[in-house]
């Protein structure tokens, strides 16, 4: 028997909305940046993008825990001798709190091209508006199953529905 690869074509795209509000910027990060690779989906290959899009909203009200705010450094580098630039936590959150959810996830997806091929599909807004509202599949990933069954019973649920 052969391995499984999953092709382009097989790869079917959802779209995610996740509300951050009062939630742990750690968890909240890992879960995103899964759905992002599409570790939950059971076509996942660690060399092709079979992630979803994802959309956080509510990033101007996630939260961190302990002195976080306080004591967490973000750094860069220029590239140049001297070149080392530092943030704190609090002052990120409070210029742009959308980069703070964007940094997070990104140091949990890949450091390559793939990576930021998966990256290119987060959105992250700082309040509760956002422009996708057209997309067809708009799904929570803790009512995921009760989405998909529709509150219907498992005999009621067609085989390719499965």
């Amino acid at each position: 028997m052969k391995t499984y690869s999953p092709k382009a074509k097989d790869i079917e795209r959802e779209w995610w909305v996740i509300d951050v509000a009062d939630k742990t910027l750690g968890k909240i990060a890992t879960q995103v940046a899964n759905l992002l690779m599409g570790k939950h989906k059971p076509i996942y290959a660690p060399h092709i993008d079979t992630g979803d899009y994802v959309v956080v909203i509510n990033a101007a009200k996630v939260k961190v825990t302990g002195k976080k705010a306080e004591q967490k450094i973000y750094y860069r580098h220029s590239g140049y001798p001297g070149g080392l630039k530092s943030r704190r936590f609090e002052e990120l959150f409070s210029k742009d709190p959308v980069l703070v959810i964007e940094l997070a996830v990104k140091g949990m997806l890949p450091h390559n091209r793939l990576g930021r091929a998966m990256f290119k599909k987060l959105k992250v807004y700082p309040g509760n508006e956002h422009p996708h509202q057209a997309q067809i599949s708009f799904r929570h990933p803790e009512r995921s199953e009760e989405l998909r069954t529709n509150g219907r019973k498992e005999s009621e649920i067609l085989p390719k529905e499965r």
